[in-house]
């Protein structure tokens, strides 16, 4: 997959190629749906599928403090996409001039004038154009005199844990991982949730009490509410080895500010692996892949009292992974 971050390099792309624009934060199921059908679409008229999406989110361009946070950063997102069978990805980086195009000027003097698309894909929320004005029925009646195609792909809906059904957006996502639902957001997703970050020196907390853990950098992601959680770990020294690795380790996560010992803490993000020992990891890249929260956190009044509460923890995180299939450790 090309990445393609300025302009000048759109004339790389193929004339009459199947377009798709989106922040795609999350890639997750709604996005993978657009994706698919303009996968399909490019296969029917053996064209290149083109995606384009934005660094950063254009609401942090434009309202820097209402900017949501990020469920995929751009390493991640790319590697998601390029599994999703995009040919070439615009990365639109801090564009303001291009945000304040109104929607017909962005069809016309982008769109038309720089991809040259024959077909956009789109789903049913996509707006563009300055304020965000341009929506699909625009974008429709854009195309009809511009002279390319729009197909416009219905939402997806999931049900939840509660039974509740939903429709599949990243603010929904967002708002799951921030009330600790990691399951629910594992299935708006179509895979858990994954945080990347450096891994840095502990405490040494955890390694007393016999549950030594990897900790993490805190990323500039949505962070899941505090928590323990079941998970698998991968471990790399770089992010493409990262992002490709197939070797999970079974763990049990803790998120949270370790109050059994004061108040003065700042916020963990620690990883104990289970059925293997903790290598001289500081300075790598870990990836922490969310499948299902089991408890919150609680102070404890002795250092006892929570190295037996980690056991069982460790238990039961064991079972819930055993469902999960056998994952390999890392080399």
């Amino acid at each position: 997959m090309k990445v393609l971050d300025t302009v000048s390099e759109l004339e790389q792309i193929e004339k009459g190629c199947v377009l798709t624009i989106g922040n795609f934060d999350g890639v997750h199921l709604g996005h993978q749906e657009i994706l698919a059908a303009a996968r399909q679409a490019a296969d029917k008229h053996r064209a290149e599928l083109v995606a384009m999406t934005f660094e950063p989110h254009p609401v942090a361009i434009l309202f820097p403090e209402r900017a949501p946070g990020v469920l995929t950063p751009l390493e991640l997102k790319v590697h998601l996409l390029r599994q999703c069978g995009v040919d070439s990805l615009i990365v639109l980086k801090d564009n303001p001039e291009l945000l304040d195009l109104t929607p017909d000027d962005f069809v016309r003097q982008f769109l038309v004038e720089k991809v040259r698309p024959s077909t956009v894909v789109e789903g049913t929320d996509f707006n563009y154009g300055v304020g965000r004005t341009g929506n699909v029925d625009t974008l429709l009646k854009l195309g009809a005199r511009e002279g390319f195609a729009v197909s416009v792909v219905e939402p997806k809906r999931i049900k939840l844990s509660t039974g509740q059904m939903v429709r599949v957006s990243s603010t929904m996502i967002r708002y799951m991982l921030e009330g600790g639902h990691a399951a629910d957001a594992r299935a708006a997703l179509g895979r858990p949730y994954r945080l990347l970050e450096e891994i840095i020196p502990g405490r040494g907390i955890g390694k007393k009490l016999g549950f030594p853990t990897l900790n993490m950098r805190k990323p500039r992601q949505v962070i899941p509410a505090e928590g323990v959680y079941a998970g698998f770990v991968r471990v790399a020294a770089t992010i493409e080895d990262l992002l490709t690795s197939q070797k999970g380790i079974p763990a049990a996560y803790s998120i949270g500010q370790a109050r059994t010992y004061g108040e003065e803490y700042p916020l963990l993000i620690e990883a104990h692996l289970l059925g293997r020992g903790i290598g001289d990891w500081v300075g790598k890249l870990m990836a922490m892949d969310f499948v299902q929260r089991i408890r919150s956190q609680h102070k404890f009044k002795t250092s006892d009292d929570l190295s037996k509460q980690i056991a069982k923890d460790c238990e039961e995180v064991k079972e819930i992974l055993a469902t999960e299939g056998t994952c390999r450790d890392v080399t």
